[in-house]
């Protein structure tokens, strides 16, 4: 039965309520993963991943609307930009659900609590492993309740760097800069990674398993995760040129401090 929490819970309370229910939406995933979902038109694609889509969030909308009843809901996890003044749940309910149909492990569950346009706080499951990233706005970042912190590294030329793809069918000005970032990336870096979803690469920079992760475009629910969890974690966010960063910007960079000026001269900054 979920834990019912009063009107005057703290944050804190919310955090662990919102990490069972994360943990809870994974599971029934799970239980639907194996084998790859054939599909010939993107018509078949896009209502393979609604499927996977509403399974998640028939646990997430009640577990998370009875711990702030008040709390406005995104539906749409490709959006952008700000929100609306209040409280806001930030859903992502298989965040590379695109992996998830094709069978490959690099998915997850996030939900992540927005007031007045700041993530307080997120909690990150990855059903496969078993692993729940926490974050909470001044009270650190955690995986599975050990304290998380980013890499003390401070040459970008011994980094481990990420990026990944926002969304299908960018702008071509954007897949453009995109590319030029990547090449820019291997000529000073140790090593680029590239995939989806966003998510998994910021989890990997909290824990200081890689040193720098840079996405041009994107979405709300595919970085305020981990904006959160870095943050909290001891490393920078920012754009790309290094400015601060919000769901308006047109990029976004998440490193380690020791490396995060240099990753902007290489980005272009």
């Amino acid at each position: 039965m979920p834990e019912t929490l009063t009107p005057s819970a703290t944050d804190a309370e919310l955090l662990a309520s919102t990490a069972d229910a994360v943990r809870d939406a994974g599971s029934a995933l799970r239980e639907h993963f194996g084998d790859v979902v054939r599909h010939d038109t993107r018509e078949e694609l896009m209502r393979a991943l609604a499927v996977n889509d509403e399974l998640a969030l028939g646990v997430l909308r009640p577990r998370l609307g009875q711990l702030r009843p008040d709390a406005r809901w995104v539906e749409e996890e490709l959006e952008g930009g700000a929100l609306p003044p209040g409280e806001w749940w930030v859903v992502d309910p298989a965040e590379g659900n695109v992996n998830h149909l094709h069978g490959l492990p690099e998915w997850a569950v996030t939900a992540t609590l927005v007031r007045d346009n700041l993530p307080v706080l997120t909690a990150v499951h990855l059903p496969l492993t078993g692993e729940t990233y926490t974050a909470l706005a001044g009270g650190g970042a955690r995986l599975d309740g050990r304290p998380l912190h980013v890499s003390p590294t401070t040459d970008l030329g011994l980094s481990l760097v990420a990026t990944s793809q926002a969304r299908p069918d960018e702008h071509e000005k954007v897949v453009r800069r995109v590319g030029a970032s990547i090449t820019s990336m291997l000529l000073d870096a140790l090593v680029v990674r590239t995939a989806v979803p966003a998510t998994l690469h910021l989890l990997h920079v909290a824990a200081g398993r890689m040193d720098a992760f840079w996405q041009f475009s994107g979405a709300r629910a595919d970085l305020l995760p981990g904006a959160l969890l870095v943050t909290e974690a001891g490393g920078r966010v920012s754009d790309a040129e290094g400015r601060p960063w919000t769901p308006r910007s047109d990029s976004f960079l998440a490193a380690a401090p020791g490396v995060h000026a240099a990753a902007v001269a290489t980005l272009g900054g």
